[in-house]
């Protein structure tokens, strides 16, 4: 039986789910920011200042979402001190409700961006207000504790994060990675985490992806240094309004890219078929040594056939077009 997965019917909405105002360290003001993004052919934003939930719906309209969330982090120094040594990790919670503000763990140190005292005492706080530990365990109750408290989860940055493969598949209740992450990739030029992925499929986690900007604009829009819109998430969601978007999320009805666009992905007994953007090269992974791969230089693949081996238990696709800007779907579990 044939199945798609990603169809040429479905509406694709453009979103950046990673993005910091001056609310926290960003430079612009929200107001700001959603202006840039629309105009820039964007129709959902999810402002994630850190450690600051912010319902931010007053600047929707019919047809710009934001979503609420914020940007938490756990560091291995009890007083939040930031260390270029150091790993840390950083997660985006994505509020399921938009009237969410649950603030997860509260902890004094991490809430810098917070100068009145009573916009702290008034957090709706829930869970342990213990020290936050750099462990395993501590980053495990915080996730169950979030998503517990109606957050979908999101691992953000592995490799800014310097966070070892074995520490990242011991996390549980992630519900997608941050497969790229435009305002890292600027830092490092590494911050693709496409082997990542295949590593977190290969030993069984249902894990989505995603990308986002991370964008703090210190830099002006134009600039070769700025951070905004170089990565973002295509979301295919009913229409556009919280509850399907968010439903789209959980589903993983969505996925990652820094330019080109998949317009179809579906599976017909083990022959995969795939139509994109024009493209250089076309891949399917499924976790093997040997990939499957299309391509040609002059840039002008639209689409692609791939028979999956009888030993493949999922596949993912990418595709990259000839300045290597890519579009990465989730894992698809046979």
């Amino acid at each position: 039986m044939k199945k798609v997965f990603i169809s040429k019917e479905q509406t694709q909405y453009k979103a950046n789910l990673h993005s910091h105002t001056m609310l926290s360290d960003g430079c612009l003001t929200p107001e700001q920011l959603k202006e840039a993004y629309k105009n820039r052919g964007y129709s959902i934003l999810a402002i994630t200042d850190h450690e600051r939930p912010i319902d931010h719906s007053d600047l929707n309209d019919k047809d710009f979402l934001t979503i609420t969330g914020y940007e938490a982090y756990i560091r291995p120094s009890k007083e939040c001190i930031y260390d270029y040594y150091e790993k840390e990790i950083h997660l985006n919670l994505f509020a399921k409700t938009h009237d969410n503000l649950a603030y997860i763990c509260y902890n004094d140190a991490y809430c810098k961006y917070i100068k009145d005292p009573k916009e702290r005492t008034a957090l709706k706080k829930v869970g342990s207000q213990r020290t936050r530990e750099y462990t395993l365990e501590y980053v495990n109750e915080f996730i169950k504790t979030a998503t517990e408290n109606g957050y979908l989860v999101s691992f953000n940055h592995p490799v800014w994060s310097m966070e070892s493969e074995a520490f990242i598949l011991g996390c549980e209740n992630i519900f997608s990675l941050e497969i790229d992450n435009y305002s890292c990739w600027l830092t490092n030029r590494l911050e693709h985490n496409g082997t990542l992925y295949d590593a977190l499929l290969s030993n069984g986690k249902h894990w989505f992806c995603h990308a986002g900007d991370d964008n703090h604009n210190s830099e002006p829009f134009g600039d070769i240094a700025c951070d905004s819109f170089g990565a973002f998430t295509m979301i295919l969601a009913d229409k556009l309004d919280y509850a399907s978007v968010i439903a789209a999320m959980r589903s993983g009805n969505m996925y990652a890219s820094t330019g080109p666009k998949i317009h179809e992905i579906s599976l017909d007994d083990r022959k995969v078929h795939i139509e994109c953007s024009p493209a250089e090269c076309i891949i399917v992974y499924d976790g093997s040594k040997k990939p499957y791969l299309l391509s040609s230089p002059a840039g002008d693949l639209t689409q692609a056939d791939f028979t999956l081996r009888d030993r493949a238990e999922y596949f993912r696709v990418s595709v990259i077009d000839t300045k290597g800007k890519r579009a990465s779907s989730r894992g698809y579990f046979l």
